[in-house]
């Protein structure tokens, strides 16, 4: 068993003010596999102290400079990346192939990106020839609380982290006391790569503890959250004391809109995508939106491919899905399932409790739902498992219509043949971001979304913009500083 309790704080590895142990359950096999410590506020106000003592010098510290160290981290990962995987397949229960093959590649990917979005940032710039003295500068915005989750853990910490860094902030992370063991990993990647002390901290903890601290320090600049909407909207309030930017990165309810003149593969597509990470991505399309002319043979199909899709340990090699991250989270799922039922919704594939052969772990069904009213709470409300909810449409215009009847407005995806529906789609429908026929988005392209969904703006330049203050100057002068 892995026992971690120390944080990282101004360059070193420290003890936490008070003892406070914390229980990282395998869910794989509901054993304890790691005890780290949750952080207190003596513990938050020294990482922030460091944060905030270390800002000047890197702040001031020469772009280049900057994506040197970052550079760094990714030789740190390059060189320990099979560590990383097996530490998250084990804290959160990927598969260990999608481990290695999409987890933990997160970081290489996303970090490549950001250097590459970092050359076109122009630091001082022109307003316009209207104004031949006037300059805008862009500014890291100070410390700032980076909040991040357990379902894809090296995602978000990339997301947030590698930017920051480029900007110029210095950095308190907390990671989900949930999936930690990936976050302390990298906090090894960063001192081994030589950043400055205090430029980054970790300092594990849970929401209404560390998370709530670093939301009301009046030291803090900014926090960036990715996680719940109900927690996004506590961050929010309690930020709101200080003044503080605040980026959401929040859940979602994607509609995957099929249309009958979709591929032959794009329900298969749409229900492997809805069960990836065992359901628990918030940008997965769990309501699948069909076509009437193709609707019968379309639930046939979704039930036959999730009847397919196998459940297993994270430890197992293979393509199957792992359990979902806690037996609270199991509970959710399992409840959801049951207001399907009842809510009348036609159960097509899975259903409630274990898979068949199994005594042990929190291991879902891959679920299908047919028939799903959108006013039904499966239609409505983020399950955040392998759930399916299966949802006919007369026309182009209803299928908007249904699509955009949900609080959230994350990701979207199009399945059509005919490239002017898909570009009237694309603009019609109300999210941060639509895919159409499989097809992901580019390396650089921006991850966020609108309504209860946040608004941040992850990945590329915007994602490095996220952490930068807008400075605007008159009467520069045109002479060498």
């Amino acid at each position: 068993m892995i026992e971690n309790r120390n944080f990282y704080i101004n360059g070193a590895w420290v003890a936490p003010a008070k003892s406070r142990d914390f229980e990282v359950i395998d869910p794989s096999t509901e054993d304890v596999c790691a005890v780290i410590s949750l952080g207190d506020q003596a513990d938050t106000d020294a990482a922030v102290g460091a944060a905030t003592a270390a800002f000047p010098a890197w702040a001031a510290t020469p772009p280049a400079e900057r994506a040197k160290y970052v550079s760094a981290i990714l030789d740190q990962y390059e060189a320990r990346k099979e560590e990383m995987a097996k530490a998250i397949s084990l804290e959160m229960g990927a598969p260990i192939d999608m481990a290695r093959d999409s987890q933990a590649p997160c970081l290489p990917w996303h970090l490549k990106g950001f250097l590459t979005a970092f050359d076109e940032i122009e630091w001082i710039r022109p307003l316009g020839p209207h104004a031949p003295n006037d300059r805008i500068a862009m500014e890291p915005i100070g410390v700032v609380g980076l909040i991040t989750p357990w379902n894809w853990p090296m995602n978000q910490v990339t997301l947030k982290v590698i930017p920051a860094l480029l900007a110029g902030c210095t950095i308190v992370l907390k990671p989900s006391e949930e999936a930690p063991l990936s976050s302390l990993l990298f906090a090894e990647f960063v001192h081994d790569a030589g950043v400055p002390a205090g430029v980054f901290n970790l300092v594990n903890g849970d929401g209404a503890g560390v998370g709530s601290q670093l939301s009301r320090h009046e030291d803090v600049a900014m926090i960036s959250f990715t996680g719940s909407t109900r927690a996004g909207k506590a961050i929010s309030a309690a930020a709101a004391e200080t003044l503080k930017r605040v980026t959401l990165e929040l859940g979602g309810k994607g509609a995957n809109v099929v249309f009958a003149d979709a591929d032959e593969k794009a329900i298969k597509r749409g229900v492997i995508h809805c069960m990836n990470n065992s359901g628990q991505s918030c940008n997965a399309p769990t309501r699948m939106l069909v076509e009437r002319s193709i609707y019968d043979q379309a639930v046939e199909t979704a039930a036959e491919i999730a009847g397919k899709i196998g459940v297993g340990p994270a430890s197992e090699p293979g393509r199957h899905i792992g359990p979902v991250v806690n037996k609270s989270q199991w509970g959710k799922i399992q409840d959801m399932i049951e207001v399907g039922i009842k809510e009348g919704a036609r159960l097509v594939a899975g259903g409630p409790g274990l898979p068949e052969g199994m005594n042990k772990g929190y291991y879902v069904r891959p679920t299908v739902f047919a028939d799903v009213d959108n006013q039904m709470r499966i239609a409505r409300e983020e399950i955040f498992g392998p759930v399916l909810s299966i949802i006919p449409f007369e026309d182009e215009k209803q299928a908007v219509e249904i699509a955009n009847d949900t609080p959230y407005g994350l990701t979207n995806y199009v399945q059509s043949q005919d490239g002017a529906k898909r570009n009237r789609m694309a603009r019609a429908l109300r999210s941060g971001m639509v895919e159409m026929n499989g097809q992901a988005r580019g390396a650089g392209s921006p991850f966020g979304g609108v309504k209860m969904s946040g608004r941040a703006r992850e990945g590329g330049v915007w994602g490095i913009e996220e952490f930068l203050e807008v400075k605007a100057i008159s009467g520069w002068s045109g002479e060498a500083s």
